[in-house]
């Protein structure tokens, strides 16, 4: 089957029932997931997405977590589909000594459509390392910038201090370097992904710190997440160029970037 799935959900390898998503409702606010597209049924930075999986179940339930266990579960809830968009949740349900998986499954997510303007938001994530479920504050500033004619957030700190997305990393071009801000943040799939194709390609990049303040002083920005990667064209009332060679380059890296297959 090749066309648009029907959303659907199974939990450790089977259609979820009524039962099983109000047992999950009940837990669901602790936990953590991960996001992934599927096209051609394989998937960019795989092996980061089980490391993220498998970290987060071990700082959050004390357990580990087989990838092989992740693998099956996603492969078994694409059915026969090539394409999707795929979120898988780990959480554990009352009484219960093993983890649960659920994993949902819907068509793919369209990537962004030129370049994207943030709006900055007094707000950094707790925990920011994990990819954890709870998230009220990241959706409700995220609908508050789209509402205000933006098309994301961007969590700022004390002091201007820029962190991160609403759901995604940010990364400035300084002259021929790649700066990822330093700050707490989640370590992006996509982010992973565009490190390890700098480092092959000879890209430098590093982190440091970098406040609302400062962003005019790069040569541009670019933001990025599962689904895809776009240059920054506006932060806030600030005009940003669009045309830096090493956002074009970075971007050119990522859309060259290999495909796992599941």
């Amino acid at each position: 089957m090749t066309g648009t799935p029907d959303f659907r959900i199974e939990i450790d390898g089977r259609p979820a029932t009524a039962e099983d998503l109000a047992r999950f409702v009940m837990v669901s606010s602790y936990g953590h997931f991960t996001a992934m597209q599927v096209r051609g049924r394989a998937v960019r930075g795989l092996d980061f997405h089980l490391e993220r999986l498998a970290g987060g179940t071990r700082e959050l339930f004390g357990t580990g977590l087989d990838g092989g266990r992740v693998l099956d579960a996603v492969r078994h809830a694409l059915g026969d589909d090539v394409d999707a968009s795929v979120r898988v949740n780990v959480f554990r349900p009352d009484g219960a000594d093993d983890v649960s998986l659920l994993v949902s499954v819907r068509g793919p997510g369209p990537g962004p459509s030129g370049a994207q303007s943030l709006m900055s938001v007094d707000y950094q994530r707790p925990v920011a390392h994990v990819k954890h479920v709870g998230g009220f504050a990241q959706g409700y500033f995220g609908n508050a910038a789209r509402e205000a004619g933006f098309d994301e957030a961007l969590l700022v700190g004390p002091g201007g201090v820029i962190a991160e997305g609403s759901i995604t990393n940010v990364g400035f071009a300084d002259g021929d370097t790649v700066v990822w801000p330093d700050a707490p943040a989640l370590h992006g799939i996509t982010m992973r992904v565009l490190q390890r194709e700098m480092d092959a390609a000879g890209v430098p990049w590093r982190h440091r710190r970098v406040t609302v303040a400062d962003v005019a002083s790069f040569d541009g920005a670019f933001a990025c997440n599962s689904r895809g990667i776009a240059p920054i064209g506006r932060l806030d009332e600030q005009i940003l160029p669009t045309g830096a060679e090493l956002v074009k380059r970075v971007i050119g890296l990522f859309e060259s970037a290999p495909w796992d297959a599941l």
